[in-house]
């Protein structure tokens, strides 16, 4: 069958089956060229594939509220919006104004700063200041606050690894994460035995699947091209959202970083609504 066509009837397939299937969400950075080209087009295309959740990336030049009414217009509810480390460590009220403006309930910090690809202690324990100051400032106006994982935190300290120093440091009143389960695999780790490991600790997740062949990497950068379709890849997906359930994660997001994510999503929405 012409691929044009299978992706074709896959998007339809999703629109149509959608509702009965678990929630799952989009990052919208998954998109990110088609958004930077067509804003309004772009969202309707999320729509069409049945999302109705996504994880916020920018505005792509839009204002927060501009944003926000093309959101609603499409019957698409921000769950989640990134923020940066310098402005959870400057700017709380800045965070929370711009949750508040999207209507996300949780805010996402995907990067701890450090130099070159080696983490520290001095690293993790600044980032532990800051998530947890943060974090209990906008746990106090309804907000929670999550740190997305990238790889190097799996680099060894004491007799574990820098995330169980981080687990063990961050307020869970305040501060979680969000597993990215390509990063986790990509340093050499199994997502579901760490979710078996931290049970609650992850509300929110990002679906990704990793080519096979690809080499594991603890510093946080990998070519974009090795995310593949869902189910196609050696990340283990289908044993993934068997435990996720059990562990707690709340809400499940499609990032698919590739070239071909337009393809390719829509083919990873058609095998998560085959899993049982």
């Amino acid at each position: 069958m012409n691929r044009i066509i299978l992706v074709a009837l896959l998007v339809s397939s999703f629109a149509t089956l959608a509702q009965k299937a678990a929630p799952v969400g989009i990052q919208l950075y998954s998109f990110r060229d088609q958004f930077a080209k067509d804003v309004p087009g772009t969202m309707a295309k999320v729509k069409q594939m049945g999302f109705r959740q996504a994880e916020i990336a920018g505005t792509y030049g839009l204002s927060l509220t501009d944003f926000r009414q093309l959101l609603d217009r499409n019957d698409i509810k921000a769950i989640s919006t990134g923020a940066s480390f310098e402005d959870l460590d400057n700017n709380v009220p800045k965070v929370l104004a711009e949750a508040k403006a999207l209507g996300a309930k949780y805010v996402v910090c995907a990067w701890i700063p450090h130099p070159g690809d080696t983490f520290m202690i001095q690293d993790a324990d600044r980032a532990i200041d800051v998530f947890n100051t943060a974090g209990r400032l906008l746990a106090d106006n309804g907000i929670q606050l999550c740190y997305h994982t990238h790889g190097y935190e799996f680099q060894t300290y004491q007799d574990g690894t820098f995330f169980d120093y981080l687990a063990e440091n961050f307020d869970p009143k305040a501060v979680n994460f969000e597993m990215d389960v390509y990063w986790v695999k990509s340093p050499g780790y199994n997502p579901v035995a760490l979710l078996q490991k931290y049970p609650k600790r992850f509300p929110l997740m990002h679906l990704k699947d990793r080519k096979p062949g690809t080499p594991d990497s603890m510093s946080g950068h990998a070519d974009v091209e090795s995310n593949v379709t869902l189910g196609t890849g050696d990340v283990g997906i289908a044993d993934i959202m068997k435990q996720a359930k059990k562990s707690g994660v709340k809400y499940f997001f499609i990032e698919d970083e590739s070239s071909r994510s337009m393809q390719q999503v829509p083919e990873s929405i058609s095998f998560l609504l085959g899993l049982k």
